[in-house]
């Protein structure tokens, strides 16, 4: 394939990014037949290594030949430029602060329909249905070849057409939807329905034998008041929703299941786009409350002086009314808006309030999208979108006018990519990408971050503050049952105080609902032998394995591995095999019994994995199919219920007692705002916190919802050891699958860093969890005062250790990760 690509002398020349973890842009020559198609932010088809070609994205242009030979770009994929240069100069920032390559920045944050390489394979799309023989030559001779093969990669397109240049024809394909990457596939990709009625025929195409269809339901008058309004509602319009027929003719099912017997009216599906226009009516939002009103008007005064502002409001006063009203002044002012969540599968309630209100000028962006529709959004967004929500994901969209960056739940830890790299965090990305843009950014909460705290008291950020709920109602009151008391007196029934059972049982009686939050999954943590204490253990990673009931198996949280129970322990061969611990599938069972007329749901990671089954359990417990919803942190996010009186925390001790300087932090948030979806609405609710420990710090400061108490103790905790807002913390795991290499190689990497770093370097220390897929892990911590030029030389020191290390003979398959600010 060397053909491909002959070394040339040439004028022009690109430097690229490649899809990939290379060190540096790479730079081609451009033949003359390129040279007005190439620019910044087009793709260009190269190769790359003896026979790959990539989609590269083109960096910079220029004139002035590298040192070394060089290869000719093959074509000039875009048109247009498909990235801005902003995006370009945010993806240096997100390459160069968390320590990766501008490959996996680039990996990160195109779309794949973008990301396209000679082992990408492409199938034929589900959706297409129309006529092969209508295609152009080259697209005809692409379908009839996956009719028969069913799928194909580039490099065999590339044969079977016999040219050099294919990637401008696949990205038209793409754009036509004729094909479809197979990663869509994978993702068991379903086209989006809606429930629709149409008449059947004769009455279709004959309006004037509508009579003989009124006569056949004459004596059916919900069926004639159904056919009544479904010939209003189809006035002027393509299609008819069921659901829209439901509501103007006061109807159900039952009404058009019989018309449809009688050859009337018919339901059928109709496939909708994901991204397509809001299709309900736009209505007009809530009348801003005073507290409201004065919170606007003094954003707007600090944002004249400050460009991030903490907006701290208790849960229930009503934040998003304000954010609604900052983005409609942006959007009247023609800007475009960037509202940030924590977990896009988590905020269904907060997509629909704001779609309410802005229609079709929201759009959705998150991992759960496919592939055509995340290239869909990409473009819309290019051209000027106007309001985007999504999850992290989303700051790497190509905004033309970016002017408002909404943080909502700014504390979540969820904002933070764990693996694989970048390894950015949402907030902290999303303040530098506004600055970019000379925009303003409002991080909200009810519980904020303790360096967002700090930095609102160090001037750095403005601070306004909502103090009360909506309407005027109080929080709810909290009350701390000591389990330590209750176990000696013998009260407890199971996981449950007698005063979490009877306040439950009184809630469901009031006709109320009951919120329970056990922060672990699955039906109990561990699984061991009374008579010698074996557990259970993942054969991959050195965690017990949890027991799932439901599945009726043992399965890893770290990995997925999966066994069936032993009949006997392998240890002493004894029968006497028991579970320890409780988590949500076990509250769920056991409520059963203490509640037995109530109807339980429950939402943790397990029964929420499909796409809807998560926006299915919101709505039979925000519509009161549910009298009990069991959780894990899911049910602190996003969830506004009307008839919530009671909020149960199972467990407090489990939050507190977690090997990590946070966990105070993420405790005191996680119980604040799980006690938060108490009493929203109409009256004041009640939270039961259990726990073994009533007298730690962060309990009473829960039970007093008293953030500045917490905030003054743990600033204290957090200067006199060294920690952030003070200092600023780069974590860095040794990965290896043999523990005498990982001991090795953790050696010669921290004698590197020891001699520069001194006592700035902690480590080299097993983690909490110290084998993870089979990999042994060794963590170091590096502890650095908050001094630009000693941190940026840190990050080269980082950098020059894994290059030493892993041009050492044996240590080259040592994995090393940089987790720059973890969490």
């Amino acid at each position: 394939m060397s053909e491909l690509h002959p070394l040339t002398d040439a004028n022009t020349y690109v430097s690229v990014i490649l899809p990939m973890a290379v060190p540096k842009p790479y730079t081609y020559s451009v033949p003359e037949e390129w040279v007005s198609k190439v620019q910044v932010g087009v793709r260009v088809e190269v190769q790359f290594g003896p026979k790959r070609q990539y989609a590269a994205l083109v960096l910079e242009v220029l004139t002035e030949a590298p040192a070394h030979k060089t290869k000719a770009i093959l074509s000039v994929i875009d048109d247009t430029p498909i990235i801005w240069a902003k995006q370009l100069r945010f993806w240096q920032w997100v390459g160069q602060y968390y320590c990766c390559t501008l490959g996996e920045v680039m990996h990160a944050a195109l779309p794949a329909n973008l990301k396209l390489a000679s082992e990408t394979t492409i199938t034929l799309s589900p959706l297409f249905d129309g006529d092969i023989l209508e295609l152009e030559d080259k697209e005809y001779l692409i379908a009839e070849a996956l009719t028969i093969q069913h799928e194909l990669t580039l490099e065999q397109v590339r044969d079977i057409l016999g040219i050099k240049t294919i990637y401008p024809l696949i990205r038209d394909m793409l754009d036509k939807r004729l094909i479809y990457l197979k990663e869509d596939l994978k993702e068991k990709f379903q086209p989006k329905t809606i429930a629709c009625v149409r008449l059947y025929e004769p009455y279709a195409s004959q309006p004037e034998t509508l009579e003989l269809a009124f006569e056949k339901i004459s004596k059916a008058n919900r069926q004639v008041e159904a056919l009544m309004a479904y010939l209003q509602l189809a006035r002027g319009k393509d299609y008819v929703r069921r659901e829209d027929l439901f509501k103007m003719a006061k109807v159900d099912s039952s009404v058009t299941q019989a018309m449809d017997k009688k050859g009337i009216l018919e339901t059928y599906q109709r496939e909708v786009s994901r991204v397509a226009g809001y299709e309900d009516e736009v209505v007009e939002a809530d009348i801003l409350s005073t507290q409201q009103e004065r919170a606007i008007a003094e954003i707007h005064t600090q944002f004249a002086e400050k460009n991030v502002l903490l907006l701290q409001g208790v849960t229930g006063s009503g934040k998003t009314r304000v954010y609604i009203e900052l983005i409609r002044e942006a959007i009247n002012r023609g800007e475009q808006v960037l509202y940030l969540l924590p977990e896009i599968a988590l905020t269904t309630q907060i997509i629909s309030r704001l779609q309410k209100v802005f229609g079709d000028q929201v759009d959705v962006y998150h991992s759960r999208l496919n592939n055509n529709e995340r290239v869909e959004i990409w473009n819309r967004v290019k051209e000027g979108k106007a309001l985007v929500l999504g999850a992290r994901s989303a700051l790497f969209l190509p905004y033309q006018n970016l002017k408002l960056v909404i943080v909502d739940e700014e504390h979540d830890p969820s904002f933070k990519q764990q693996d694989p790299n970048p390894r950015y965090h949402g907030r902290d990305a999303g303040i530098y990408l506004a600055q970019l843009f000379d925009a303003k950014v409002l991080l909200g909460t009810a519980t904020p971050s303790v360096e967002s705290f700090y930095n609102t008291q160090a001037g750095k950020y403005g601070l306004v503050k909502m103090e009360e709920r909506f309407g005027g109602l109080q929080l709810p009151e909290v009350e701390i049952v000591d389990l330590k008391k209750a176990m000696r007196a013998g009260t407890m029934q199971s996981h449950f105080s007698v005063p979490l059972i009877n306040e439950m049982k009184a809630t469901i009686d009031r006709g109320e609902q009951v919120i329970l939050f056990q922060n672990r999954r699955g039906y109990a943590p561990v699984y061991k032998c009374s008579t010698c204490n074996w557990t259970c253990e993942c054969i991959h990673c050195d965690v017990s394995l949890t027991y799932h009931k439901g599945q009726n198996n043992l399965k890893c949280h770290y990995c997925g591995y999966q066994t069936q129970l032993p009949k006997e322990c392998p240890a002493c061969g004894g029968k006497q095999l028991i579970v320890q611990g409780f988590g949500t599938e076990k509250i769920e069972d056991e409520l059963k019994i203490f509640l037995p007329e109530a109807k339980i749901g429950r939402m943790d990671l397990d029964t929420v994995r499909s796409k809807n089954a998560h926006a299915k359990i919101i709505n039979d417990f925000e519509e009161g199919r549910l009298n009990v919803l069991v959780g894990t942190q899911m049910v602190t996010k996003g969830l506004d219920f009307d008839k919530v009186g009671l909020v149960g925390v199972l467990s407090a001790d489990q939050l507190l007692q977690f090997p990590d300087f946070r966990a105070g932090e993420r405790a005191f948030q996680l119980m604040l705002q799980v006690a938060g979806r108490a009493g929203r609405k109409h009256k004041r609710g009640k939270v039961i916190i259990q726990s073994h420990n009533v007298s730690n710090p962060v309990i009473k400061e829960v039970l007093d919802g008293d953030f500045r108490a917490f905030y003054n103790r743990e600033i204290m905790e957090r200067q006199e050891f060294f920690y952030p807002p003070f200092y600023r913390l780069i974590r860095i795991t040794l990965k290896h699958k043999k523990p005498e290499v990982i001991n090795a190689a953790a050696q010669k990497y921290g004698n590197f860093l020891k001699a520069k770093l001194g006592d700035r370097l902690r480590g080299p220390a097993v983690p909490y969890v110290g084998r993870v897929r089979s990999y042994f892990l060794l963590d170091f911590l590096v502890k650095l005062e908050r001094n630009p030029k000693l941190i940026a030389s840190t990050k080269d020191l980082i950098a020059a250790a894994e290059h030493f290390l892993l041009q050492e003979e044996g240590y080259s398959t040592v994995k090393i990760a940089v987790d720059v600010d973890p969490m």
